[in-house]
This record gives C-alpha cells, structure tokens and sequence, in this order.
C-alpha cells in the first residue's frame, strides 16, 4: 500500500512538472510592449508611399534613424521596442497599405527572450512573410537572421545564453526565405566575435547595438537598397 501511495506522490510531482515545463514554454499571442500602442498609431498616422523602405521589427530597429544612417529619405522606421512575431502580425496592415517598396524584417530575439517556442517564432515569421506577399505582391521583401548576443554583459540576462534557439530560429528564417522566394540577408555570423558572441565592438549591453554596429548594419544593405 505504501508503494503505491509512494508511486502515485512520484507520478503527480512529474505531472506538476511537466505542466510547469509546459506553461513556461508557451506563446502569449496578447502581449504587446509597453509602447506598441502609442507607436502603432503614430506609424497608422503618417503617409504612405509606393516608394517606402519599411524597417520593421522591435528595439534593434527602433534604435536608429535609418533615413540618416542610410542617405534614404525614403527609408522609413517601423521598428517597437520590445516587439514579438504576434505584434508584427497584429499591425501589418499599417505596413502593407501603402504598397512599399520594400520590407527589411528583423523580428524574433524578444519571443525568445519569453520562451516562445522556435516552432510557433518560425511559424509566425512564415506568416508574415505570406501576409506581406499577399497584400502587396510587388513588395521586395528582406528577411534577416537574427544578431547573436553576449552573455558576458548583465542588463538583459533573459536574452542571454538563448544561442541554440537563435541558431534553431535563423535556419527557420533561411529556409523559409528559400521556400517563399525572398531575399535573406545574413546579420548574425557578420557581427559574431571568435567565440560566436555578438562582438563587444558593436554593443553596449550584449543586445542593442552601438553606433558603429549600426554603421556595419548599414554596410551589409547597402547592396540591397
């Protein structure tokens, strides 16, 4: 009798912890930064043109003015701090209205940081890309691999050691990029040190990037523009 008491304890403490491995792997389709609603709106307020360079994605695009940084005045930032897949999905009407020229996509570090599964970031990002063609067909569309980060820095620890989800979700983009016929720009092995870590050149807190790492961003697509 005690064994199977002893048994049963032993098989709810595991049921109890795969539920808690289960929860804290799970997406949250609902959440939205802080600042998505006031940028959304300022973004849905300003004109569109056949002729716009959209810069989509969370804080490491919003982080710049890519029409200075560029020489573009056609260069337009699209980027919110804190960001994820599900937020880009939710406002990318605001993107596809005007018929831009082109898209640069860099979304995904932030669904990683709240442990949204590779699986769910990549499905999303397909998502994305289709919505995209769908609503505006001549749109150019550029997707890019997500930056490496440093774990050596302490301000964003959540974002740290996530490495083989970065590298998991980056062949996910590649091969959609393949699938769907869009361009891919590869961002995460040009800003890697020797160990694999984004280099300490190129950033302040192990996520964000300096000034000069936006001057090396802004040499990768240059071809591209």
């Amino acid at each position: 009798m005690k064994k199977l008491i002893l048994v049963t304890l032993l098989s709810g403490v595991a049921s109890i912890c795969t539920v808690a491995q289960s929860t804290s792997a799970t997406a949250n389709p609902a959440y939205r930064p802080g600042a998505y609603a006031l940028k959304a709106a300022q973004f849905k307020s300003y004109p569109n043109s056949a002729k716009d360079i959209i810069f989509l994605g969370n804080s490491i695009t919003a982080g710049t003015d890519w029409a200075e940084l560029l020489g573009n005045p056609n260069a337009r930032n699209r980027g919110i701090s804190g960001d994820i897949t599900y937020g880009i999905l939710a406002r990318l009407e605001e993107v596809t209205e005007g018929k831009p020229a082109k898209v640069f996509l860099l979304i995904g570090i932030n669904d990683i940081q709240h442990n949204t599964p590779d699986s769910i970031i990549i499905a999303n990002y397909r998502q994305i890309v289709q919505t995209i063609k769908a609503a505006s067909p001549h749109t150019k569309i550029h997707v890019q691999t997500l930056l490496p980060v440093n774990n050596t820095f302490t301000q964003f620890k959540n974002h740290y050691n996530k490495d083989e989800h970065i590298a998991a979700v980056n062949e996910g983009i590649r091969k959609i990029a393949a699938e769907e016929k869009v361009t891919c720009i590869e961002l995460n092995k040009p800003f890697q040190d020797a160990e694999g870590k984004l280099d300490k050149r190129y950033t302040m807190d192990g996520l964000h990037l300096t000034a000069d790492g936006y001057k090396v961003w802004a040499g990768i697509l240059k071809p591209y523009l």
